[in-house]
């Protein structure tokens, strides 16, 4: 690898870390010596790159920073692309628009010879049926997701049995077929997943969940863990 290579793999590295990461970690991923990480890094603190170092802890990348959002290597405008064209195909109508603008807006800035990944890309999603028609707005689930706000749905079970829940959002999941609502049901008292196509309305309320998203995020994740765990007990 170039050194001019590696010093922006180094800044990348950095970025998508969510705590301090080691001189040893970056030379591992990176195939190469630690005391070449001490003079990369060096390197860019002489550039200005807001790079803090803490003794027996590991490197930070102050926040604030970035770097030009198009500085793509192959593999990274391949993984972009694809996940373009996954959205593209699989979808709400608003989110595979924003894909396509995506794809196209990358053609448009990337150098010359970058746009063949484009235009004759090494990686392809396999074609899928019909998505299942939907009563509700993709757009409003998300919205509720970030912004914190409580929803009531209408939920049709497979039985045919209908109910109308007040959820605390968590996330949307996207699937080949259909997408999934992961959210704390107020009438279960606990968390519960809800099929997109089977919700009969959903309305983001005024009244936002008496925690922080990321706060509900986290609790979540654990409660799945915990569900794990018991599945993998049950398997012996």
């Amino acid at each position: 690898m170039r050194r001019a290579d590696r010093l922006f793999a180094i800044v990348q590295i950095l970025r998508r870390a969510r705590a301090p990461i080691s001189a040893q970690r970056i030379a591992d991923e990176l195939e190469t010596s630690k005391r070449s990480i001490y003079r990369d890094v060096a390197a860019l603190i002489a550039q200005r790159v807001p790079i803090r170092g803490e003794a027996s802890v590991g490197y930070v990348l102050e926040r604030g920073f970035d770097m030009p959002p198009l500085m793509l290597v192959p593999d990274e405008l391949d993984a972009a692309v694809l996940g373009a064209h996954w959205v593209a195909t699989r979808a709400e109508p608003e989110l595979a628009r924003a894909a396509r603008n995506l794809i196209a807006k990358l053609e448009a800035v990337i150098p010359a010879h970058m746009r063949p990944a484009i235009l004759e890309p090494a990686t392809s999603v396999a074609p899928i049926d019909a998505q299942p028609a939907e009563l509700i707005s993709s757009a409003d689930l998300r919205r509720a997701v970030r912004s914190g706000h409580k929803l009531a749905i209408g939920y049709r079970r497979a039985n045919g049995a209908t109910s109308e829940r007040t959820v605390w959002p968590v996330l949307l999941g996207y699937r080949d077929a259909g997408r999934i609502l992961a959210a704390y049901c107020e009438l279960r008292a606990d968390f519960r997943y809800f099929r997109t196509e089977r919700m009969t309305f959903a309305r983001v309320l005024p009244q936002r969940f008496p925690e922080r998203p990321s706060a509900l995020r986290a609790r979540w994740r654990q409660a799945m863990d915990e569900e794990r765990v018991r599945f993998q007990r049950g398997r012996r």
